[in-house]
């Protein structure tokens, strides 16, 4: 995993802690939020992993009883140890082990996230995440302005938080940061948004962005 695409994960967690007196907020307070979205992180992976172990234990059961109730080790001895039989892999149990999938690689990511955070070889996460605090700290009143501007019809108040959050990181990074292509920016916005927020969510924040890009003369 890339050093800023963690950052910007943790960042995202990190907002989500915000409250309205981020004005007052120091470095270190910054740095301890982001400590504990790292300890969300790794909770959110022990209890997805957890969620994968069961579901790994329902399917181990349900392949014995399988097993069991086929005709072929029916008409066994009781004592006889059942012989393995053919499993048919039913949409069902495809669906079980995608599921597993999707749960195992988010609990993966998370605790990649939390060790990119957490070496001292990787200041690069823990930095840019302060960077992007930082700003939105000096610049909160100018980022919501852009959201407002560009979200017709919609009351900023009553936006997704997650929305918000996930646009308010990247118009930082395109108007104030400015060290990452836009290109890279907006595609890793649509993925924070994929995995966060609502299906409408990715074409709204990618319509806003491109706006702010467009209005801004950014190239």
């Amino acid at each position: 995993m890339q050093a800023r695409r963690a950052a910007r994960e943790l960042a995202f967690i990190l907002f989500s802690q915000f409250d309205k007196k981020i004005q007052t907020y120091s470095k270190s307070d910054f740095e301890d939020i982001m400590l504990k979205s790292v300890r969300i992180l790794t909770g959110n992976a022990s209890d997805e992993l957890k969620t994968s172990l069961g579901a790994l234990i329902d399917m181990k059961n349900k392949i014995n009883d399988y097993e069991a109730e086929h005709e072929i080790n029916l008409s066994r001895p009781i004592d006889a140890s059942n012989i393995p039989v053919p499993l048919p892999m039913t949409s069902d149990m495809a669906g079980r082990i995608e599921e597993m999938i999707d749960i195992a690689e988010k609990a993966m990511l998370a605790l990649e996230i939390a060790e990119f955070a957490t070496l001292d070889s990787q200041n690069e996460v823990k930095d840019y995440t302060i960077q992007i605090a930082e700003n939105f700290q000096k610049y909160h009143v100018e980022v919501d302005n852009e959201i407002k501007k560009y979200a017709k019809n919609w009351d900023i108040d009553r936006l997704v938080k997650m929305d918000k959050d996930i646009l308010r990181i990247a118009i930082i990074e395109l108007l104030y940061i400015k060290e990452t292509p836009m290109k890279v920016v907006v595609d890793e916005a649509l993925e924070l948004a994929k995995k966060y927020s609502t299906d409408d969510s990715y074409s709204f924040i990618n319509g806003i962005l491109a706006k702010v890009i467009v209005e801004n003369g950014l190239k």
